[in-house]
């Protein structure tokens, strides 16, 4: 049980800071052109609202708005919980919850093969869906047509799950659309660092969703996936503050994350519909695909 718990923690924490390099970089990018006070705000207050606010209550809530039944205490000790109850009610919505985490992240995985700019870890395979960008929408209208058929089959709230999945992704990669060209804009002086800093915090919050829903690939347990997360979380902020130049060098590190994405997207739709995949999977391929493509970056430095 504790080395379950441990194996799962040290998963998240990798996966949420590998996944969230790209944060650390945009984060580390409009820092640079902010002046100190603004810049120890939120790197204080920043810290609180990005890990313990945004990444705290986000699994929380999501664990709530499928077991409305429950109160609080009940959806935060649900890992340790023996009332048949609580048991019962996170057994029900987990399917539900697990597809529409599974096309969320098979969609984001998608997204980026087809369509954005990439330094290719796989050269043969990414450059091929690279120059057939055009197909991304069909594809994954189809897949969703797919998964959503057979959903419907099991229960409808699950149908509607895989619509949501696929309705968070399109609403989040909007607003991360919108932050690449506010980017661009912020570092121009006419912009306040209060708009900046405003600007963070909006960031931090839309790409915190991508990690907090390839959480629940790793477990439904609330407590481990905010400790997990947290701890990644935090090590983002280090590498914000401390090492990013030496983070970007690592070019295929992005690489790895997509593809753990992929690896968790999978894992957790086969589990919506009853496959019995065993705890340790999502972590250890998650360290394997991360370490793989780390392994890679660090070649090229040499």
């Amino acid at each position: 049980m504790i080395f379950s718990a441990l194996i799962t923690i040290i998963g998240l924490s990798l996966f949420e800071a590998v996944s969230s390099v790209d944060n650390a970089i945009i984060n580390a990018e409009v820092l640079s052109t902010m002046g100190a006070r603004a810049r120890r705000w939120f790197l204080t207050w920043g810290l609180f609202i990005a890990v313990f606010l945004v990444r705290g209550l986000l699994p929380f809530a999501i664990i709530w708005s499928f077991n409305t039944t429950l109160n609080p205490m009940q959806i935060l000790s649900a890992a340790w919980s023996n009332d048949p109850l609580v048991l019962e009610s996170i057994e029900k919505s987990a399917p539900i919850l697990l597809v529409a985490g599974g096309v969320f992240l098979l969609f984001l995985f998608l997204h980026w093969l087809f369509l954005e700019d990439k330094n290719l870890g796989l050269p043969k395979a990414e450059k091929f869906f690279m120059e057939k960008g055009v197909w991304f929408y069909a594809i994954v209208s189809v897949l969703l047509s797919i998964i959503a058929w057979f959903a419907l089959k099991e229960s409808n709230l699950m149908g509607f799950g895989a619509v949501v999945g696929s309705s968070l992704f399109f609403i989040t990669h909007g607003f991360k659309q919108n932050a690449e060209e506010q980017e661009k804009k912020l570092f121009g002086s006419a912009h306040s660092d209060l708009s900046k800093l405003f600007f963070l915090e909006i960031i931090d919050t839309t790409f915190s969703i991508d990690g907090v829903l390839g959480a629940f690939a790793f477990t439904l347990s609330v407590p481990l996936i905010l400790i997990g997360n947290g701890f990644g979380a935090l090590l983002v902020r280090q590498l914000t503050i401390s090492n990013i130049e030496r983070v970007k060098k690592y070019i295929y590190l992005k690489n790895g994350a997509m593809y753990s994405i992929l690896v968790l997207g999978i894992i957790m739709i086969l589990h919506s519909f009853g496959f019995s995949i065993p705890e340790y999977v999502s972590p250890l391929m998650t360290v394997l695909i991360i370490f793989f493509f780390f392994w890679k970056s660090k070649i090229i430095l040499k």
